[in-house]
C-alpha cells in the first residue's frame, strides 16, 4: 500500500525537516521504500555540484529510492528568505504548476511512503496570489502538520488545521515538536492540542541535542496515521 503526504508546519523553524526525516526513517524500519522531496528551498549553499539545501539533503539521505538532487529539490535559492522573494531576486517565476510537475514525477516513483515538504507555514506565498498550500491542493495530498511547541503553538496549530480543512484536504496526523522545552504548562498545552486538533498525534519529539533521523523516529508512530 502506498502512502503519500504533504508535510506542513505551523510556522518556519518548527522542525518540519527533522520530523520528515524521522518519519522516513521510521517507514524504512518497517521495510517500506521511502522518498522525500522539497520542491522549493531557500537558504542554499553553493557546492561543486551547484546549489544545495540542507533540508533537501536530509530528505535524500532518508530516502531508499534514490533520485537526482534536481528531482528532489527542483527550485533552490541562495538567500534564506521567503521563497517568493528569493525567486523574484533570482529572476525565476514560481507557480503552482511549475512545482507540481516535478512532484508528480516524484509521486510516480510509487514509493511505499512519500513525503513532499513545504516551506514555512501553510500560507507561504508563491506568486500572483498563489500559495504553497495550493501545491498540496493540486497534488491532493493529505497533510501531516508539524506543530512547533512553544508559546502561541495552540493558536497557530488550530488556525493551520482550519485552513487545511477549508482547502479541502485531510489532516492525517500531527507531530508535537517541542522546540521550547521551558514552555510554561507544557503538558497542559500538549493535552489541549490533542483535544482540539481533529487528527491523531503521531508523536511528541523532545528537544534533542542530536536530532538524527534514527533518534527522532523512536518518538514517532506511523500506525496512528488517519
Amino acid at each position: 500500500m502506498q502512502h503519500a503526504y504533504f508535510i506542513a508546519g505551523t510556522d518556519t523553524d518548527v522542525g518540519k525537516t527533522t520530523v520528515a526525516a524521522g518519519l522516513l526513517h521510521a517507514a524504512a524500519r518497517q521495510g517500506w521504500s521511502t522518498l522525500g522531496a522539497k520542491p522549493v528551498a531557500s537558504g542554499c549553499a553553493w557546492t561543486a555540484d551547484g546549489w544545495r539545501n540542507a533540508d533537501a539533503l536530509a530528505l535524500m539521505a532518508q530516502s531508499t529510492l534514490k533520485q537526482p538532487y534536481a528531482a528532489i529539490n527542483p527550485y533552490a535559492f541562495e538567500p534564506a528568505i521567503a521563497p517568493h522573494l528569493a525567486a523574484r531576486e533570482a529572476g525565476v517565476a514560481l507557480s503552482v504548476e511549475a512545482l507540481a510537475e516535478p512532484m508528480r514525477r516524484i509521486l510516480a516513483q510509487c514509493a511505499d511512503f512519500t513525503l513532499v515538504e513545504g516551506a514555512g507555514g501553510w500560507r507561504v506565498p508563491l506568486a500572483e496570489g498563489a500559495h504553497l498550500s495550493d501545491l498540496a491542493i493540486a497534488l491532493q495530498l493529505p497533510v501531516i502538520l508539524v506543530v512547533g511547541v512553544r508559546l502561541g503553538a495552540i493558536n497557530h496549530a488550530l488556525l493551520s488545521a482550519e485552513a487545511i480543512a477549508r482547502d479541502g484536504l485531510r489532516l492525517a496526523g500531527w507531530v508535537a515538536n517541542i522546540v521550547e522545552p521551558a514552555t510554561s504548562r507544557l503538558q497542559e498545552n500538549l493535552a489541549t492540542l490533542a483535544e482540539q486538533l481533529p487528527a491523531p498525534c503521531l508523536g511528541q519529539v523532545p528537544r534533542l541535542d542530536d536530532a538524527h533521523a534514527s533518534l527522532v523516529a523512536d518518538y514517532l508512530h506511523l500506525d496512528r496515521l488517519k
